[in-house]
């Protein structure tokens, strides 16, 4: 059974900085597209950016947060990364990692999920 496990999350001023890491167990993390969502209070879960598995050379990252939201996955440490820079309040929200076996990389319904880290930007 996968287990992913988010940490990197916390309080902090808009234009700050902050690496969300997440690390991954229980399966062969090289095979696995992996992504980070986010769920604000009262909207919907929101894709931030995924990474294809280690052969599949595919990123993608929502229109928010391009150009400043960096996705990488480091195989050697079982772990994903989100840098995040230059927040803003808009990006509050609980941030979620995800994994997935199948083909599709651009998707909402991840089969494994992580409990989740809060990440408050105050204005």
């Amino acid at each position: 059974q996968v287990q992913l496990v988010e940490s990197g999350g916390g309080l902090v001023q808009a234009g700050a900085s902050l690496r969300l890491s997440c690390v991954f167990s229980g399966r062969t993390f090289s095979a696995y597209n992996m992504g980070w969502f986010r769920q604000a209070p009262g909207k919907e879960r929101q894709l931030v950016a995924v990474i294809s598995w280690s052969g599949g050379g595919s990123i993608y990252y929502a229109d928010s947060v391009k150009g400043r939201f960096t996705i990488s996955r480091d195989d050697a440490k079982n772990t994903v990364y989100l840098q995040m820079n230059s927040l803003k309040p808009e990006d509050t929200a609980v941030y979620y990692c995800a994994a997935d076996f199948r083909r599709e990389v651009k998707r909402l319904n991840y089969t494994y999920w992580g409990q989740g880290t809060q990440v408050t930007v105050s204005s």
